[in-house]
């Protein structure tokens, strides 16, 4: 989790997970959808790679926080961490 608040205004933080194919991304985009849906009444604002051929990465906007989920190939062609490499890391786990 990236701490992006002082060097944008689309988030205050970036979640970054990788996952071992889009399968998984799906389910566990599927689990964070509910979860947050029914547990906190929280909707993302946007999708985008949900129902779709998502080429290795499923982006849900939740305003405040953005989670990307990739595939392993697509994090590492992305390289998020490198572009905001001046955030701060809330958490890291692995």
């Amino acid at each position: 989790m990236l701490d992006v608040k002082a060097m944008t205004s689309i988030a205050d933080y970036f979640i970054i997970a990788t996952m071992d194919n889009e399968r998984q991304a799906k389910a566990i985009e599927d689990e964070m959808l509910q979860k947050l849906r029914i547990e906190q009444n929280i909707r993302p604002l946007s999708m985008q790679g949900i129902e779709h051929n998502s080429g290795g990465w499923v982006l849900l906007d939740y305003g405040d926080v953005i989670v990307h989920l990739f595939t392993e190939e697509m994090r590492r062609y992305y390289n998020l961490e490198e572009l905001w490499n001046k955030a701060n890391v809330v958490l890291k786990v692995f």
